[in-house]
């Protein structure tokens, strides 16, 4: 099984050492930094980056900057979807939100974990 698998089922897993998690996440990585530089009022070039980041968009978004996430593929988002400053997704796993959904700054939404067993943790 490899470590994406291992991880899309919740399961333990490392990210660290794996090239093509590592890559997936350079590739979210760089469009969030491209969406977090762009000029506020640039909103195509914004909702171009999201689609590209995330795995579904259903309607009208807004997700104001800065933006941060590990995947991007694993997000979806309803209509009427709306993201105050400072949204981090660690998205190890789906992360879907519904049809108007508003969130307020400083919000941040995980999907992974880490063992809390010190032995496993640090195999």
């Amino acid at each position: 099984m490899t470590e994406k698998e291992k991880m899309l089922l919740g399961k333990l897993y490392n990210a660290n050492y794996d090239e093509k998690l590592r890559n997936e996440r350079q590739n979210a990585k760089s469009l969030c930094y491209e969406f977090n530089n762009l000029n506020p009022s640039d909103e195509s070039n914004k909702k171009n980056i999201i689609k590209k980041l995330f795995g579904a968009i259903q309607d009208e978004f807004i997700i104001e900057q800065p933006f941060i996430c590990d995947y991007g593929y694993n997000i979806e988002i309803g209509k009427n979807f709306y993201s105050n400053h400072n949204l981090t997704i660690l998205d190890c796993n789906k992360v879907k939100f519904g049809d108007n959904v508003f969130i307020g700054p400083n919000c941040s939404f995980y999907t992974d974990g880490h063992s809390l067993n010190a032995i496993l943790r640090n195999q």
